[in-house]
């Protein structure tokens, strides 16, 4: 698999990571711990090298599943981790709100390590802006977790164009994390210049319009009780069917190109930026082959114009989060 770096850091990666909040968390029930393994390690043994985790997802359980799958071949993968909700660190109860104050966060940071089963975490992320605590001070927090070893990369998800600036003035951000993909375009406006001119790394979650893009889900779908989707405006029924133009306009190009909606999508997004790494998820071994497939799937100019023509004509209805969280995001 092809690699990139994450910016200007040196922080090299595969051109595809792997989201693995889904084995756990936010998708329905939890994936069979064994299977969930076998699938991470299937994905090392295809070249994959950037794995994406949070101690939110469980909460705990993703970080203790990627660590034990992981932990036989530790040196040969970068393993992405986030703090930043009230999460009591001994019983894993979650609060409702963020909370990113320094001594949480070292508090954080230890617990991660113990289930990632590691001496250090290749890449911190602060999983949403904390609007109690100034930026300069988390920042400065997980300075001082770099220089202290445990830390050794800085990054930030879902944070605005100022708070990036002003945590980059104190610590260097190797990346930054928000949905990006055909179905949702907001960073392009001022996110991906700001990146740009940074030096900063791009990090996709939901690549695939959480599962929208690939074409297997229609206004009839039912989804399992616990899954997130069922509480987003975008995926109610009538927002799925009006949405299904913009599927038919990836699929087109797929069948022009022999692939599939999906690898068209990432092979998008991919063209996009040459620091941008998606991170798909997935609990399918067909499904980690099928996105991977996209790092040699190559979109001409041609190609990119035709779909940004047709997709200009589409418009996506439905919010990509339920209110409350998109309050969280872009501060």
């Amino acid at each position: 698999m092809k690699t990139r770096k994450l910016g200007n850091s040196q922080l090299e990666v595969s051109a595809v990571g792997l989201g693995c909040m889904g084995l756990s968390h936010g998708y329905g029930p939890a994936t069979d711990q064994k299977a969930a393994i076998s699938l991470i390690r299937a994905a090392v043994e295809r070249g994959v090298t950037l794995f994406d985790t949070a101690e939110v997802y469980g909460p705990f359980l993703n970080e203790a599943v990627v660590g034990e799958a992981l932990a036989p071949v530790r040196e040969r993968v970068v393993i992405a981790t986030k703090f930043g909700f009230d999460i009591n660190p001994l019983t894993g109860v979650r609060g409702s709100d963020t909370n990113s104050r320094p001594e949480h966060i070292r508090v954080a940071v230890e617990g991660s390590l113990k289930r990632l089963r590691t001496d250090h975490i290749d890449l911190l992320f602060q999983h949403r802006v904390d609007p109690q605590v100034p930026i300069e001070d988390v920042a400065g927090l997980v300075k001082e977790l770099i220089a202290e070893g445990k830390v050794k990369h800085f990054g930030l998800s879902e944070a605005g164009i100022q708070t990036i600036s002003r945590a980059h003035a104190v610590q260097p951000v190797t990346a930054v994390q928000s949905e990006y993909s055909l179905f949702w375009r907001g960073p392009e406006v001022e996110l991906l210049p700001l990146l740009q001119e940074l030096g900063i790394g791009f990090v996709p979650f939901s690549p695939l319009g959480a599962g929208f893009l690939t074409g297997k889900i229609d206004e009839n779908t039912k989804f399992d009780p616990t899954d997130f989707r069922n509480v987003v405006p975008r995926f109610s029924p009538e927002a799925r069917r009006a949405n299904m133009a913009l599927v038919d306009v990836v699929k087109s190009v797929a069948e022009r190109k022999d692939a599939t909606p999906a690898q068209i999508a990432l092979a998008w997004l991919l063209a996009q930026k040459p620091w941008i790494v998606p991170i798909p998820g997935t609990t399918k071994l067909h499904r980690l082959d099928e996105n991977l497939g996209a790092d040699s799937l190559g979109l001409s100019a041609e190609d990119l114009t035709q779909i940004d023509n047709e997709v200009s004509k589409v418009k996506v209805e439905g919010e990509r989060l339920p209110e409350a969280a998109l309050k969280m995001t872009g501060r």
